[in-house]
C-alpha cells in the first residue's frame, strides 16, 4: 500500500504521520445530533471557532439534514443557511460543504469552501461531476443505500463490503471519465446511511478492503444510534460520546485518514494517541 495523499484545491496533504479530524457543523433546525442548537449564524460561528481551536482540520458545514427520515431542502434555502458562515470562516479553516446539489456546491466553493462532501456520492446531481472537474476541489464520495427518508427502513445487502467497494469503483470511474483529478477524491462508506448495526460493524472491521487506489477514507460514526446499541446506552446523545472516541482510535489504527465528529477536543486526543502508536518503532 502506498502513502495516502489528498489534493485539495491544488495543495497536497500527506496522512502517513497524522490523521485528521473533521468537525461537523449542522446549520439546520432538525439535526439528530444537536437539535438545531447551531441553526442561527452567531451560534454556528461560535461553535465552528470552538472546533477550530480544539484542533479540527476541516469544518464540514451542512444546511440540509440527512438524518433518517429527514425532509429535503431546496437549494435556495440551503444556500441561505450556509453561505454567510462559509464566507466568515473561509480564512480561518479548511471548509467542506456537505451537499448533494451542484448549485449549492458551486456557491459554497465561490464563498471559500475547498471540499465537497456528497452523501449521494455523485448520484444526486449529474452537474456535480463537471463542476468538480473545473474547480479541482476535494470530493468525498459517500455510499448511501436509498435516500435519507427511506435508508433505514429495511437495509439489505448480500455482502455489504463487496457492494460498497463496487460502488466506490463505479464512482471512481465516473470521476475519471468526467476529467476529475483522482488525487482530489476521498471515500466514505456511509456508516448508518442505509445500514444495520451488523452492516456498520462489517464495514468498519474491513476498512482495508474498501481502500481504492490509495485514496483517503473518511469515516463518520460520531454520536450515531448504533453506538448506543453497542454500549448498552440507548438514551441521550451524550451517552454516545465515549464510544465515538473509542472508534476514532480504533479506526485510525485500521486505516482511516479522516474522522468526522461532533466532539472535536476529545476525538483529537484519541487520534493523537493512535497516531503515536502507529508511528512507534
Amino acid at each position: 500500500m502506498g502513502v495516502t495523499k489528498w489534493k485539495i484545491a491544488g495543495e497536497v496533504f500527506d496522512f502517513s504521520i497524522r490523521g485528521w479530524i473533521m468537525g461537523v457543523l449542522n446549520v439546520t433546525p432538525d439535526s439528530f445530533s444537536d437539535g438545531g442548537r447551531f441553526f442561527q449564524i452567531p451560534q454556528a460561528l461560535a461553535q465552528a471557532r470552538r472546533m477550530i481551536a480544539a484542533g479540527a482540520n476541516i469544518i464540514d458545514i451542512g444546511g440540509e439534514s440527512t438524518r433518517p427520515g429527514a425532509d429535503a431542502v431546496d437549494a435556495a434555502q440551503e444556500k441561505r443557511r450556509i453561505i454567510p458562515i462559509i464566507k466568515e470562516l473561509a480564512g480561518e479553516a479548511l471548509i467542506s460543504i456537505d451537499t448533494s446539489k451542484a448549485e449549492v456546491a458551486a456557491a459554497a466553493l465561490d464563498a471559500g469552501a475547498k471540499i465537497v462532501n456528497d452523501v449521494t456520492g455523485g448520484r444526486g446531481d449529474e452537474a456535480m461531476w463537471p463542476l468538480l472537474a473545473e474547480r479541482r476541489a476535494g470530493f468525498i464520495i459517500m455510499h448511501m443505500q436509498g435516500t435519507p427518508r427511506t435508508m433505514q427502513r429495511a437495509p439489505f445487502y448480500r455482502d455489504v463490503v463487496v457492494e460498497v467497494s463496487d460502488f466506490f469503483r463505479q464512482q471512481y470511474a465516473c470521476a475519471i471519465n468526467s476529467g476529475i483529478d483522482p488525487m482530489t477524491l476521498a471515500f466514505d462508506p456511509g456508516i448508518g446511511f442505509g445500514k444495520t448495526l451488523e452492516h456498520n460493524l462489517s464495514l468498519l472491521r474491513n476498512l482495508p478492503r474498501l481502500r481504492l487506489h490509495d485514496r483517503p477514507l473518511v469515516i463518520g460514526v460520531s454520536r450515531k444510534a448504533f453506538l448506543g446499541k453497542i454500549s448498552g446506552h440507548n438514551g441521550s446523545i451524550q451517552d454516545r460520546i465515549l464510544p465515538t472516541v473509542a472508534f476514532t482510535s480504533l479506526l485510525r489504527m485500521n486505516g482511516a485518514e479522516v474522522l468526522r465528529v461532533h466532539d472535536v477536543e476529545e476525538n483529537v486526543e484519541a487520534l493523537r494517541v493512535a497516531d503515536a502508536l502507529r508511528s512507534a518503532p
